[in-house]
């Protein structure tokens, strides 16, 4: 994405349009006065419409990418990543809630090779959980109710999605802060992952 400040705003200006309309919905028009912008403004940064919904979808799955491989990188042993792991999606998805339901609702409107990018990432994020999950199975630390890859990627894939659904319910202020729905949401991911702690 650009880093003029009009770019960032046309951008964010778009994030709370789709996240309230949908992209479908949202008119270049309706982008542009929300910034202050003239009409034409947004065709200096962004070719379309599409590719402005593309940068933002993009730029929320690999800022995401980057903080899990981070704190994974940081963490010791399978319990200790899937912790880490957990610990992020929820807090990116609590922190940057209408972003995260951007980029999580409207990639599928992408034209099919910007989609495929986007499938690309988030299978690669779900891949990585997969293989510390199976790395947990291999040391003793979790029970994933079998021994195939594939009770791994379901384990991995129910995780994640129910993280990615933090942003759709959850309010700062609400009953939970952000750390205390963390720790709910690491104990459920042990549980389901069958550690032995998360009893």
């Amino acid at each position: 994405m650009s880093a003029t400040p009009p770019a960032r705003l046309l951008a964010a200006a778009a994030v709370d349009l789709f996240y309230r309309q949908g992209a479908t919905a949202t008119t270049v028009r309706e982008i542009t006065q929300a910034c202050g912008l003239t009409a034409g403004a947004l065709y200096n940064h962004f070719s379309s419409k599409e590719e402005l919904l593309y940068t933002v979808v993009r730029d929320m799955h690999l800022a995401l990418e980057r903080e899990v491989g981070r704190a994974q990188s940081a963490a010791s042993g399978p319990v200790a990543e899937l912790v880490a792991i957990v610990r992020v999606y929820v807090d990116q998805h609590a922190r940057h809630r209408k972003s995260s339901r951007v980029a999580n609702q409207e990639y599928t409107l992408l034209t099919p090779e910007r989609r495929a990018e986007i499938v690309g990432i988030r299978r690669r994020l779900r891949d990585r959980l997969t293989g510390v999950l199976v790395a947990g199975r291999e040391a003793g630390d979790f029970d994933l109710g079998g021994g195939d890859q594939g009770a791994a990627t379901v384990v991995a894939t129910a995780v994640l999605d129910m993280c990615v659904h933090v942003s759709a319910w959850f309010h700062e202020g609400g009953a939970l802060s952000t750390a205390e729905l963390q720790d709910r949401y690491v104990l459920l991911a042990l549980r389901m992952a069958g550690a032995a702690r998360a009893g």
